[in-house]
């Protein structure tokens, strides 16, 4: 029997490994941009055509190569960045594994112009699928020109799912502003099917936080500054008030790369606790300066994990640092340990005798009056903090003796099913609370129900039968309000334009940085509109959720900000049309997210609540 094992060809070898390091052509994009970077270019383009499938060519001023470093440079594993095992652990730069160049060319058609400052002429190669095609002396600027065609030409079930593919041109766009982003000192350019995409001049950090994110970031930044002796950490977090559903506005940076870590990013969220909406996250751009030796960057392909020796401790640096940014705003109150002017707490004495509430008795207590009857009820809803201890005591009495027969006095009324109301269901009595919230007797029980709650399921199943039946209700502007965004969320703003008219917007696009809209949804005013863009953006800018899915965000979205209203705002008809709502049955129990709309007190209940 002969033997099977056999050594595969250097270029099969090659293309099977190029796709652990470029998957899309954004890779290349990131791979070719953070070379540039370590050539020590001061300027860097980035142009492509149809989504970088067809052309992709990045141009730099940086140093350039020699003519046998230009060709060296294909081999595999051949680089400068390093020569032994332990350059790894001392680096100070993007590339070290020589991989990336190797890779392109094995799964594209690759032309390199280069220049050293030094040499009068530069060197032109070219090479197709791994096969070297040819190498000339030419004229040439000084840095590197790097042109890739073809991407994908030799592996067809990529190159079939590249073609399939919509959003390559963000992805090309988040590559760049990862780049470009922790370099505010080089200028960067990017063209998209010969369109200016970024222009970015050299500038500080936070003109380039702007630059890339969209003058809407400026007034959101607050900037963070902490040194210690394992880690230096810069950059600026959002406000809490800017925080958005799902942000993408979420960088971290180590050295100058790029990465992810679920673990640090916890530490950021948890500085934001209590302090933003449930389900919402801040936005962040932070650096981290760390001895090179005490992390570990060799553990992806593609180089965005890293493994850091004191994780937990710069856990606590960075979890630190953030709470502090947000107490100089008056977010969060510094802990104070200084006794001066403290006030002191009295200690529980044991030999002290617990006060026994007196029992009171309500004298105008009338048996014969209605206890359905609105006057009534409103006798039990007195300013209880204005009352003297022995009144207090006298409402308190007459408020649960009053309500538990209120309750009783409704057991022959229809049931209550366990997922909402029956369809006969039907509230008596209504008596508003403060703070927005109604209580009413249904089927037996007390029903406290949480208006903005309750308006926004109701807005909900009326904008997820819009998005089902293509049904909308916009009311047209007078003026067309111009809009500004990111780059990244003007093309999602195209994408998506049939779900966002559905729902009642009408707008264009003018540029690749605004959109000018001339409609909106009914239920809401011209200056709640570009909040809302930006989070209904945010809910669709997950390019592999399904199309229900979207929908579902999006509807939420939108029922969130029509609900969002202060409760005195409610006026009576519009409160009885609300309650009659709920109670017609449907899902009105729960919002999208999961929050009780109503609670519901049987007498049981309310007399164990009472119990003294």
């Amino acid at each position: 029997m002969s033997d099977k094992i056999r050594l595969l060809p250097d270029t099969v070898a090659s293309q099977i490994a190029a796709g652990e390091v470029v998957n899309r052509p954004a890779s290349v994009v990131k791979e070719m941009m953070e070379n540039s970077v370590d050539a020590g270019a001061r300027t860097v383009t980035v142009s492509y055509r149809n989504g970088g499938k067809e052309f992709i060519k990045v141009i730099d001023d940086g140093e350039g190569m020699s003519p046998v470093d230009a060709r060296m440079a294909f081999d595999k594993h051949a680089t400068s960045k390093i020569t032994r095992i332990e350059d790894v652990y001392t680096l100070h730069t993007f590339g070290f594994r020589g991989e990336a160049l190797a890779s392109i060319a094995a799964i594209a058609h690759v032309e390199l112009t280069t220049r050293r400052s030094e040499d009068e002429l530069g060197t032109r190669l070219v090479i197709e699928g791994s096969r070297f095609q040819g190498q000339d002396t030419v004229v040439a600027p000084l840095g590197s020109q790097f042109a890739v065609k073809n991407l994908f030409f030799n592996v067809p079930a990529r190159r079939r799912a590249l073609e399939k593919s919509t959003t390559e041109p963000r992805h090309i766009a988040e590559e760049f502003r990862r780049v470009a982003m922790c370099h505010p000192e080089m200028s960067f350019a990017l063209y998209g099917d010969d369109a200016p995409i970024y222009n970015l001049q050299s500038s500080n950090l936070k003109q380039r936080i702007v630059g890339l994110m969209g003058k809407s970031m400026a007034s959101n930044l607050l900037e963070v500054h902490t040194e210690t002796s394992l880690i230096k950490v810069t950059g600026f977090v959002g406000k809490p008030t800017s925080s958005k559903q799902t942000n993408r506005e979420q960088y971290f940076y180590v050295n100058g790369r790029f990465f992810k870590s679920p673990y640090f990013h916890k530490a950021v969220m948890q500085a934001y606790e209590k302090l933003i909406p449930s389900g919402t996250q801040p936005s962040y751009f932070m650096f981290f300066e760390v001895e090179p030796d005490r992390i570990d960057v060799n553990i992806h392909p593609q180089k965005i994990e890293v493994r850091f020796e004191d994780g937990p401790a710069i856990w606590q640096i960075i979890n630190a640092s953030v709470r502090e940014t947000l107490a100089k705003t008056g977010a969060v109150s510094f802990m104070d340990f200084d006794e001066k002017g403290h006030i002191e707490i009295p200690v529980r004495n044991d030999e002290s005798v617990d006060r026994i509430p007196p029992v009171a008795v309500n004298p105008s207590y009338n048996p014969f009056c209605s206890r359905r009857s609105s006057a009534c009820m409103s006798d039990f809803v007195k300013p209880y903090e204005t009352l003297g201890s022995a009144d207090r005591d006298e409402a308190l009495a007459r408020f649960d003796k009053a309500t538990i027969d209120y309750i009783e006095d409704g057991e022959e009324q229809q049931e209550i099913c366990g997922e909402g109301f029956t369809a006969s269901a039907s509230f008596v009595g209504m008596l508003s609370l403060t703070g927005g919230y109604v209580a009413s007797s249904c089927g037996g029980e007390l029903v406290v129900v949480d208006l903005c709650r309750a308006k926004e399921v109701i807005l909900y199943e009326r904008y997820m039968m819009m998005l089902g039946n293509e049904t909308s209700l916009t009311q047209r502007l007078m003026f067309p309000e111009v809009l500004a965004f990111s780059t990244d969320d003007v093309a999602l703003l195209r994408e998506r334009y049939d779900d966002f008219i559905t729902l009642g917007f009408e707008y264009s696009v003018r540029d690749n940085n605004s959109i000018e809209v001339t409609g909106i949804p009914a239920d809401f005013n011209v200056d709640e509109i570009h909040d809302l863009l930006y989070d209904m953006i945010d809910a669709v800018c997950d390019e592999t959720q399904y199309v229900e899915d979207r929908r579902e965000r999006l509807a939420g979205v939108l029922s969130r900000s029509g609900a969002r209203r202060t409760p005195e705002s409610y006026s009576e008809g519009e409160i009885a049309a609300i309650m009659e709502t709920i109670a017609s049955g449907g899902r009105y129990e729960y919002t999208s997210d999961g929050r009780p709309v109503f609670l519901r007190l049987g007498a049981a209940e309310l007399k164990r609540l009472f119990k003294r």
